[in-house]
């Protein structure tokens, strides 16, 4: 594919454009809306709403990571921000110690530019917000100086799928890639993990959202990432029809072009030991089983080394 043009970023920073979506946002913090939660908290004052955070987003860790899909990574990482603390707070979260006990500091709106023109200058091929839902005007507030002292390259949304339409529709053109997961299919399995009935409904809004904005993902011909969804499905214990439900909605709904990352990653950290059946490991079964719901559903963009496994397995048969 071609490559896409600069960062969407930068075109609203020259209009003024850019500015006027942070303050917008900034608003939004007296009367906090910015998740599903609605927690209604005046966070603009310091007070904390269900994600714990108040008018300064608190960062846990930043640096190059190598560990993302190959679009993101290339030769230089991507440039990833964790931010603590978390709008959904799943009962077997594997960075447990950053958003539920939220490990970090938080930071000026100055400092957190500085750390994504840091991660450019390191040479990092994307700038990768990781769990960014509830500070999404911070961020904004940040892109304004950032843009103004030099930053150009992509912006990642990497988040929990637990998003609001109307907080999204503030990131349009701001947003270059939005790496969403789709954790649950079943309301059941959303309240019971994640105190998140209402996670399945809201997740397919937010892809959909996200899609119309951005649209399949579009590698360049250094084979990174320039514009696009990209959709993550962590695959759980006892998940598997959970997993195909939620590959036959992107196949059929959002696109079969969709780009998937099927994840098989998962142990029981955190309060998971008292869920079963997440209690336990994913049996490598489970996620082959997965990975073949994936390609009967008619998806053609699944992350490679997730294909090579399931084709070896094919092949050993």
């Amino acid at each position: 594919m071609r490559n896409a043009a600069e960062p969407g970023y930068l075109k609203l920073y020259r209009s003024g454009e850019l500015a006027e979506r942070a303050r917008m946002a900034s608003l939004r913090l007296a009367r906090c809306e910015l998740c599903p939660r609605c927690c209604l908290v005046d966070r603009s004052h310091g007070r904390r709403g269900g994600c714990r955070t108040g008018a300064r987003a608190a960062v846990a860790s930043y640096g190059p990571h190598f560990g993302e899909e190959a679009p993101l990574v290339g030769m230089g990482g991507s440039g990833t921000i964790f931010f603590s603390h978390c709008n959904l707070l799943c009962v077997f979260c594997q960075n447990h110690e950053i958003s539920h006990q939220g490990e970090g500091v938080a930071v000026t709106d100055g400092q957190l530019a500085a750390m994504m023109l840091s991660l450019q200058k390191q040479g990092c091929h994307n700038i990768n917000l990781v769990t960014p839902s509830h500070v999404a005007p911070q961020i904004l507030a940040a892109l304004v100086p950032a843009a103004e002292r030099g930053l150009a390259v992509p912006l990642v949304y990497n988040s929990s799928g637990y998003e609001r339409v109307e907080t999204l529709r503030l990131l349009e053109g701001v947003v270059d890639i939005y790496l969403p997961d789709f954790k649950f299919w079943e309301r059941e399995s959303g309240r019971r993990y994640a105190t998140a009935s209402d996670y399945p409904d809201l997740a397919k809004a937010a892809v959909r959202e996200m899609h119309r904005q951005v649209g399949d993902l579009v590698i360049g011909d250094d084979g990174l990432a320039r514009r696009g969804l990209l959709v993550r499905h962590l695959v759980m214990p006892g998940g598997v029809g959970e997993a195909g439900a939620i590959m036959r909605f992107l196949a059929e709904e959002i696109s079969p072009e969709t780009y998937v990352n099927l994840m098989d990653q998962y142990r029981p950290c955190w309060r998971a030991g008292e869920f079963p059946p997440i209690d336990r490991s994913l049996a490598h079964e489970e996620y082959l089983e997965a990975l073949r719901l994936a390609l009967q559903a008619g998806l053609v963009r699944i992350e490679e080394r997730d294909l090579a496994r399931l084709f070896r397995y094919l092949g050993a048969l």
